[in-house]
């Protein structure tokens, strides 16, 4: 019989949350692509995106992270606080072209692919001296 330090970490993200999230996450990002344009990022010009992931056991945020890695990026995970059960994961993408669509279809895979390993996927974001 297993012991405690050993069981299964409970379910961190739901099917539904899951959905909402990509709603979420499909209507902020034309938003955040847009204020980028202010600061004179084309729609033409490749960037790297910094995104951040939450769950709640090491070895889902381990697991994502090798899946990330193993796309190019660049992916590390750690807990929030010392002491807080809930564990990030970020990094930065490959250059990724900053057309509205190209970032949609990033965001929506990103939230799948953070699904996949019981992952939420909580936004992107980047910095525009690049």
């Amino acid at each position: 019989m297993p012991d405690a330090a050993e069981k299964e970490p409970e379910q961190f993200i739901s099917e539904q949350q899951h959905k909402d999230n990509v709603v979420s996450q499909l209507s902020t990002s034309p938003e955040i692509v847009e204020q980028l344009r202010g600061y004179g990022i084309t729609e033409d010009r490749m960037c790297k995106l910094e995104y951040f992931f939450y769950t709640n056991a090491v070895e889902k945020a381990g697991s994502l992270s090798a899946e990330l890695s193993d796309m190019g990026y660049d992916a590390s995970f750690d807990a929030s606080n010392p002491g807080k059960k809930i564990k990030v994961v970020a990094g930065a993408t490959v250059p990724v072209q900053m057309a509205t669509d190209k970032d949609l279809e990033w965001t929506e895979s990103m939230c799948n692919i953070g699904y996949k390993h019981d992952c939420e996927f909580d936004g992107w974001g980047l910095s525009p001296e690049q």
